[in-house]
């Protein structure tokens, strides 16, 4: 990360979690070492993180000069070994935004390449309609906040909602193609809700062999203080 911006900061106006239940040996496969899948009851995680983000800036910038962007990733969540103990992240496959300026700074000024994407949004209440378009890519996912609970991987909302807490470490590739690096999710209130898919598709999971893939549910974070940080480790 350029020593310049080891601090992002915004507001998570809104974030949509699809999660996939992964088949294992496919998700190695996509994986590079020193990772590995992390496991949940014998099923690699994998997902999509759409996410809208308001006052995007440098951490030392006013509120008032951030930026608003539309943007997803396709992740999976990993585990790595790290001075003798196991740590849990994400390792982000791929990345795309609406707006130029992640686009022209991923992978030089702060982590991860973004490619550059259009979306569509259709928000009315607690229902969130979220279409992304891109050369290489496309999503689009129907969810709506519930009181109900459904997934095969997490028992209640809260415990896939700590999964995703626990695993607030982000790595990417580099943009030189050697090696990934991390950077860090914080935010001083942390609030998930149930989600539930009412239609949901990716062409990066739709992809993937028959049946490798399976979505499982979906979790719904709104209006939340964020910021991004280089975190203690930089390297797995």
């Amino acid at each position: 990360m350029n020593l310049l911006l080891r601090t992002l900061r915004g507001r998570m106006r809104r974030r949509l979690l699809l999660t996939y239940r992964i088949d294992p040996e496919v998700a190695s496969g996509i994986i590079p070492a020193p990772f590995r899948p992390q496991l949940v009851d014998g099923s690699a995680v994998g997902g999509v993180c759409l996410i809208a983000l308001t006052e995007l800036r440098p951490g030392w910038v006013r509120p008032r000069w951030g930026i608003s962007t539309e943007n997803a990733a396709h992740r999976l969540a990993v585990e790595w070994d790290e001075g003798g103990v196991t740590r849990t992240g994400v390792y982000v496959i791929e990345r795309h935004s609406s707006d130029i300026v992640p686009v022209v700074g991923g992978g030089r000024f702060f982590p991860g390449i973004q490619r550059r994407a259009r979306f569509e949004i259709e928000e009315t209440g607690a229902r969130f309609r979220v279409g992304m378009e891109a050369p290489d890519a496309s999503v689009f996912a129907d969810v709506e906040v519930t009181d109900g609970w459904e997934s095969t991987l997490f028992p209640t909302v809260e415990d896939a909602s700590q999964f995703y807490r626990a695993g607030s470490i982000g790595w990417s590739p580099r943009r030189n193609g050697r090696g990934a690096e991390a950077v860090e999710l914080s935010t001083t209130r942390w609030v998930a809700e149930a989600g539930r898919v009412n239609d949901v598709g990716s062409s990066f999971f739709d992809g993937l062999p028959r049946g490798a893939a399976q979505i499982d549910s979906a979790l719904v974070m709104r209006d939340l203080p964020v910021s991004w940080r280089r975190p203690a480790t930089t390297r797995p």
